[in-house]
């Protein structure tokens, strides 16, 4: 079976699946008696979901672009799709079995396990899976916290497993955290990025935001629980502001956070969905940790997209780390790419959209 990943990494030694994804599937495939209802949980690129499709599994996805790679692939492999749901889902059924890549958010770990308790039967089996070097005490403080039995494997190629049975009854805990900032209170799921304070990068960004009154039409990107958005909603209260993230959680944070009938939430990794020349400004925080993997290329394309979708007098305004890169990638782009500000950690760049110099 053909895997692949959907990033367009170039790569090469940036793989769709990790020994962790290959031990979950021989442990699954060594069960004797297969269990009738099976869910998946972070299979990133679909290497789990194309294996046992046969056994029809319930897919929780949680970003947008996951479930592009997982359908590509089951494409690419002739397989049918499917039941995809989110981490916030309650299932139509109770499943039996559930097989979770462990994510590096711990976060994320215990909703998952909090939604696997919450719909599942007595019985339920739970086997995580994760590559040794990425092992915290933790994983397994949490998963106490809901099962009775929490056994380890041995090791198999730098990769262990671990099994959870005999399910705990745990009273239904509350998902999302809270976070004061500028006398404003943000709420956001367990699992979106920087849960006790809004992340340095963005308060920095923020301080230096450039807004200007015919900023009528504006994209949040990478929206995260949609701070962003929301300071500039109040400071522009009559432009149209759109707020895009991959991640479903953050999209769901954004929507408890910034409402308005100028405001309007995008479940997406890409800027397909909107026409050229759309933008008047575009601002972000781009993500550059995907996983364990830091790398800029999913932010270079798309400054690339956000050069088509800006106006012909539109900017785009980026934070970013001080050691990445980004300069001279966002200078084969756009004619004009400025520094607003710098600190010791981060860098501010303004890249503008001038079509005098591009002529017919």
């Amino acid at each position: 079976m053909k895997i692949n990943r959907h990033d367009t990494t170039q790569d090469q030694s940036l793989r769709p699946y990790s020994a962790a994804d290959e031990y979950l599937l021989k442990s699954f495939l060594e069960i004797e008696h297969k269990p009738k209802e099976i869910a998946i949980y972070h299979d990133r690129f679909g290497y789990l979901t194309c294996h046992l499709q046969e056994f029809h599994p319930t897919i929780v996805l949680t970003n947008k672009s996951q479930q592009k790679s997982i359908e590509q692939n089951l494409e690419k492999n002739q397989l049918t799709t499917p039941t995809f749901c989110n981490p916030l889902s309650t299932f139509d059924h109770k499943i039996e079995w559930a097989l979770l890549k462990v994510p590096k958010s711990l976060a994320l770990l215990e909703l998952f396990l909090q939604q696997i308790t919450q719909n599942s039967n007595k019985e339920i089996t739970v086997v995580m899976a994760f590559m040794t070097r990425h092992f915290s005490p933790k994983m397994v403080s949490i998963a106490e916290k809901y099962f009775e039995v929490v056994e380890q494997s041995r090791a198999l190629k730098k990769a262990r497993l671990v099994t959870l049975t005999n399910k705990k009854q745990v009273a239904k805990p509350a998902i999302i955290d809270v976070i004061k900032y500028n006398n404003q209170t943000y709420q956001q799921y367990w699992g979106v990025f920087s849960a006790k304070h809004i992340d340095y990068a963005t308060q920095y960004f923020l301080e230096n935001l450039e807004l200007k009154p015919s900023d009528h039409t504006i994209l949040d990107l990478a929206s995260g629980n949609g701070v962003m958005a929301k300071a500039i909603s109040l400071k522009l209260p009559n432009a149209k502001i759109h707020l895009l993230d991959d991640f479903y959680l953050a999209v769901e944070s954004a929507k408890l956070n910034v409402q308005g009938e100028n405001v309007h939430h995008h479940y997406n990794n890409d800027l397909s969905i909107f026409e050229d020349n759309t933008f008047d400004l575009i601002v972000t925080n781009p993500p550059f940790h995907f996983e364990y993997e830091i790398s800029i290329h999913i932010p270079i394309q798309l400054f690339k997209a956000c050069f088509d979708c800006l106006k012909p007098t539109g900017c785009l305004q980026i934070v970013a780390n001080k050691h990445l890169n980004y300069a001279t990638h966002l200078k084969r782009i756009f004619p004009i790419v400025e520094v607003v500000d710098q600190n010791d950690k981060f860098i501010i760049y303004r890249c503008l959209k001038r079509s005098e110099l591009f002529p017919n």
